[in-house]
């Protein structure tokens, strides 16, 4: 009923029957609209120069079998309606110029025939192509789809810190690759995870997905980041072949002032500091790749460093720092992180993107993804939250969080149940850096 009022009511069903009855000039005129429209204009150019020079040289049946080139021309860019239009122009155009130019009956016909075979031609390799199409868009919508739920969109803040994230697929009509990243609030913090998947195609896609649905698990279960990491690497030991991993670097937010990162043999994040000094931070001690683990005796280290109001983080995979110029010359992503820096992150990915394009010569031949966090100073305001005084009124199922992990909602990005100290004291407002190996404790320096 709404759509009957929103069109007029009763009279909606009529007023065209009465305009058909009448022979009313709108219908015509809507025909002809379509007709034009349907109709490619360079394949009808092409016809109109035929035409123009058969009838300034009179050379007959030279010239009228270009006008095939029409409706071929048109299979290219039109449906079969728009070279259909084209063919029957040509055809009507060459019998005009044919009578007109005395050509014989026999070699005409021939001429109209092979006119008309080559424009029922066109229109099956149009309606061809125009399939073709639609199957690509809907594998297009499919992978776009499956960028969104495997490479979830960032916010623009999470938690405490500004982000920003450019990914580059090199298979650009595939959108996706076996790049990965994610970024999620947990109880114990930001977490987050940049990593590269051995190979390309629909298995380094599914390897990814793996990977990213195992780490956003792990982060909201597991208080220590090492335990994670180890999550990961207990399901693509089952799940891998022999030759496959996965590089990686995890990354934490536990506390105010301390970020905590495990390399997995992945490329050193870039640490910039508030005066824009840009600091490869390397493994303390080198680790094999995920998946990789049992065939070494190396386990990951866990780095603690100090992270300040205005420090940033840059992670990224190989496709950036292995992309090359004409020169074969590597991109040197130090160097344009260093030019391009600025307060806001999406402004320096988007230079450092563009520069990375120019660099190549327009286009990627590696999956490339960046990944910025940036901690702004928070206002004085918002800087302390007071603590619970007791444990009453926590529910049954809240966790129990180490007291280094204690955070306030603020720093914790998610608005989740305040942390509870288990442990001794210890002094977490001292800035230090440090690894530990496996899962034995802290090493100061």
């Amino acid at each position: 009923m709404s759509q009957a009022r929103d069109r007029g009511g009763d009279h909606w069903p009529i007023r065209p029957f009465r305009n058909r009855a009448a022979g009313g000039p709108a219908p015509r005129k809507h025909a002809a609209a379509q007709l034009a429209a349907g109709t490619p204009v360079l394949p009808v150019l092409i016809v109109s120069v035929v035409v123009l020079v058969d009838v300034a040289c009179g050379v007959g049946t030279i010239w009228l079998a270009l006008l095939a080139a029409g409706p071929a021309l048109a299979a290219t860019t039109s449906g079969p309606r728009g070279v259909l239009c084209v063919g029957l122009l040509a055809a009507v155009l060459g019998a005009t110029l044919g009578t007109r130019d005395g050509v014989p009956g026999d070699e005409l016909t021939a001429v109209l025939s092979a006119l008309t075979a080559v424009t029922l031609a066109s229109s099956l390799a149009s309606a061809l192509r125009g399939r073709r199409e639609r199957v690509l868009a809907a594998v297009r919508s499919v992978a776009e789809a499956a960028q969104h739920a495997l490479l979830k969109p960032v916010p623009v803040t999470v938690g405490p810190f500004q982000v920003a994230v450019r990914y580059s697929a090199a298979a650009a009509e595939a959108r996706i690759g076996g790049d990965l990243y994610a970024l999620v609030p947990t109880p114990y913090g930001v977490r987050l995870i940049v990593g590269d998947v051995r190979g390309k195609g629909l298995p380094a896609v599914g390897t990814a997905a793996l990977v990213l649905g195992v780490f956003r698990e792990a982060a909201y279960d597991e208080p220590d980041l090492l335990a994670v990491v180890d999550r990961i690497e207990r399901s693509l030991a089952r799940n891998l072949g022999s030759d496959d991993f996965v590089t990686a670097v995890v990354a934490g937010y536990p506390q105010a002032g301390h970020l905590e990162v495990v390399n997995c043999g992945h490329a050193p994040p870039l640490l910039v500091r508030e005066s824009g000094t840009v600091v490869a931070v390397e493994p303390a001690r080198p680790a094999p790749p995920l998946g990789l683990r049992a065939l070494t005796d190396e386990t990951p280290s866990l780095q603690v460093l100090p992270f300040a109001d205005g420090d940033q983080l840059l992670l990224y995979t190989d496709g950036v720092t292995e992309a090359r110029n004409h020169g074969r010359e590597f991109y040197p992503l130090a160097e344009g992180l260093a030019r391009h820096l600025s307060d806001e992150p999406s402004a320096t990915l988007t230079a450092l993107h563009d520069e990375l394009l120019a660099h190549v010569g327009g286009r990627l031949h590696d999956d490339a993804a960046l990944l910025l966090l940036r901690k702004p100073a928070v206002p004085a305001t918002e800087a302390a939250v007071p603590e619970p005084a007791s444990d009453a009124g926590r529910g049954s199922g809240s966790r129990s969080v180490p007291s280094r992990y204690r955070s306030s909602a603020a720093d914790a990005g998610d608005g989740s149940q305040a942390a509870e100290k288990t442990e001794g004291a210890a002094d977490p407002g001292i800035p230090f850096a440090g690894c530990r190996g496996g899962r034995t404790g802290h090493t100061r320096v």
